[in-house]
């Protein structure tokens, strides 16, 4: 949840005041209530999706809007990325529907129905639907399983298992690490794996990040270092 700024700045003003002066100014100001509305944008040297390069190893610009429903957990939204496979340069656009909500204290839930969508001379033909859920634990720990019944329009069927993990390092850096599963024999000859290792930080308005990423698959594998700056409000 997003720390409302404003509301932070009234409460250590508040502070400051008697007691009998904090109770009136809270009274006589309200919090100001928090947008449905989130938006990110973020630079990528590359755009690497389930371990394989979406861009030819060129760099992605990349944004996204979503709104939430107030406090049903129901949310909408729309994401955007260049993407590139052999000599067109195109676009994905992804739209999705979704929950999300907390089963208790230490586990939360979201389900999303993904489509993906693809403008391009090479990639026109491949928009499809995909199911995702993640089962987020301690907010550390992740599974996510994605299934989609006609995978990029092929006629087969994909799922996909991931187990992430996230820990926090000294001087405000974290640490993430994956690994993944994709089941698509029809189309790869094989199932194939992705690992990614990597760290983060938070400098102000933007967040950097420097992954490594590597796959069992030795095609369009990315098996390398990528920079991502990423905005969001």
């Amino acid at each position: 949840m997003r720390l409302n700024k404003l509301a932070l700045a009234l409460c250590l003003a508040a502070l400051a005041l008697p007691m009998s002066a904090m109770a009136q100014d809270a009274a006589a100001t309200p919090e100001a209530p928090a947008s449905n509305l989130s938006w990110n944008v973020e630079l990528n040297s590359d755009y690497v999706f389930r371990g394989i390069t979406q861009t030819d190893f060129d760099p992605a610009l990349q944004g996204g809007l979503d709104y939430a429903f107030g406090d049903s957990g129901w949310f909408v939204g729309t994401w955007l990325s260049n993407v590139k496979f052999g000599t067109d340069t195109a676009l994905e656009y992804d739209t999705y529907v979704g929950w999300a909500g907390d089963l208790n204290d230490s586990v939360n839930l979201s389900v999303m129905l993904d489509r993906y969508n693809y403008s391009g001379e090479d990639v026109g033909q491949w928009d499809f639907n995909e199911l995702i859920g993640k089962l987020t634990i301690k907010s550390n720990y992740a599974l996510t399983v994605a299934y989609s019944n006609d995978w990029a329009n092929s006629g087969t069927s994909s799922l996909y298992t991931q187990l992430t993990g996230t820990w926090a390092l000294p001087n405000d850096f974290s640490l993430n690490a994956g690994v993944g599963h994709t089941n698509l024999d029809s189309i790869f000859g094989a199932d194939y794996s992705d690992y990614n290792i990597g760290i983060s930080r938070q400098f102000g308005p933007v967040n950097a990040a420097l992954n490594f990423y590597d796959t069992s698959y030795n095609v369009r594998a990315s098996d390398r270092v990528v920079l991502t700056f990423k905005f969001g409000g």
